[in-house]
């Protein structure tokens, strides 16, 4: 299969710690193929050639769906990696750590048919942010700070629209990094310590003992680390916006309340939203890494046209 074909489309896709999605935008029209939309699991803690062969079968996958070429391909991804030549610098985090060091740019290229110069990637949580601020909760707040929680704790810092990583994750707190704290594998380690039992996910961790004074007990310990982690950085950067995603955000229940009470103790103007996009923010974002104008463009299109991300 060759992509090598210039014109109006971009396959744009969003890596997580447990899966892929992937889909075809139009750039001229300014929206997602809805019919190309792909969606791929991916063990993150697999061989490297099963990481990038899951990788590369969503990108055919949407491609295929298609049915026609396309130009480029953005891709939001998680750090830390060199975003600019395509090489993933993951390791110590239980994720990717088989492709550390790997050009993934480069592979990309030659299983894919594309010129490397045609692949570009962003930060997943920049990506997140972008479209957050312009279509989501974010809209219309001059500074916003967006964090992800998930496999992995992600963060980015929106001031008038330009949109940056903040790279929080790997910050120092307590006895490690915020990562270690703020993240899906925080949950399961520590109902194991506490119970001896195992967890496949947060969400199965809510659905098997929701009302149980442990979970309980471990959503409030998270939500008091988080708090504490968060007051300092809402003091440096100052922020009109706090936005939260990821898939931890969908217990939000257990926790969104609390954190709200304690950050704005501090910060009575801080304003504190839940992420509405879901994976299409930074499916848009990705593809915003050609052009930094037409992806805002492309967000509130998109916004406008029959709810293009529902």
């Amino acid at each position: 299969m060759s992509l090598k074909h210039k014109n109006n489309y971009v396959i744009s896709a969003d890596i997580g710690g447990t899966h892929i999605t992937a889909a075809v935008i139009d750039l001229e029209k300014k929206m997602i193929i809805e019919g190309t939309r792909t969606r791929v699991n991916v063990d993150s803690q697999g061989t490297a050639t099963e990481i990038l062969e899951s990788w590369s079968a969503a990108l055919v996958q949407a491609y295929e769906k298609f049915g026609s070429p396309v130009k480029q391909i953005g891709l939001a991804m998680p750090g830390p990696f060199d975003y600019e030549n395509g090489i993933s610098l993951i390791k110590d985090l239980h994720k990717y750590e088989a492709i550390y060091g790997l050009n993934i740019k480069l592979y990309l290229s030659e299983v894919l048919g594309v010129e490397a110069a045609d692949i570009l990637f962003r930060n997943d949580a920049e990506a997140f942010l972008q479209g957050e601020v312009v279509a989501g909760a974010g809209t219309g707040f001059r500074k916003v700070i967006g964090i992800t929680l998930g496999t992995g704790f992600g963060s980015a810092l929106s001031v008038d629209g330009i949109v940056n990583d903040l790279n929080l994750g790997s910050e120092v707190y307590r006895d490690s990094i915020a990562d270690d704290y703020f993240s899906t594998r925080w949950f399961l380690r520590r109902y194991h310590e506490i119970t001896g039992l195992s967890a496949t996910g947060v969400s199965g961790l809510i659905l098997t003992s929701k009302h149980s004074a442990v979970v309980r007990g471990i959503f409030d310990e998270f939500t008091v680390n988080l708090s504490l982690f968060l007051k300092d950085i809402v003091l440096h950067e100052k922020p009109d916006t706090l936005v939260i995603g990821g898939n931890i955000a969908k217990a939000s229940g257990m926790f969104l309340d609390e954190l709200t009470n304690l950050l704005t103790s501090h910060f009575e103007s801080l304003k504190i939203k839940l992420a509405v996009l879901g994976e299409d923010a930074a499916l848009m974002g990705a593809a915003a890494s050609f052009d930094n104008r037409l992806g805002l463009d492309i967000l509130l299109n998109a916004n406008q046209q029959d709810n293009q991300f529902q």
